[in-house]
């Protein structure tokens, strides 16, 4: 995939994983797209290892679902962080 590709793949995965995650999230567009790429690299490496799955060149459905899984990870981690820094 090109950069603009991997941009909008990484959006789209931290738009799902911050829906699916509780809790609030005041974190602009940019973090979005960051935690998203960082989700689809965690699931994707855990993909791999796991299920020997690997991240290609064209859109589909399981390598996406690795991705938000991996972001919902990315998203819980630093929600914890965040959590441990206010008290």
């Amino acid at each position: 995939m090109n950069l603009l590709a991997w941009i909008l793949f990484g959006l789209l995965a931290g738009a799902v994983a911050k829906l699916a995650t509780p809790g609030k999230h005041p974190r602009g567009c940019i973090v979005t797209i960051a935690v998203g790429i960082a989700g689809a690299v965690v699931g994707g490496f855990a993909g791999l290892v796991l299920f020997g799955e690997r991240v290609g060149w064209s859109f589909s459905l399981r390598p996406f679902l690795i991705a938000v899984a991996g972001a919902i990870v990315v998203l819980l981690l630093l929600q914890a962080l965040e959590g441990r820094q206010r008290s």
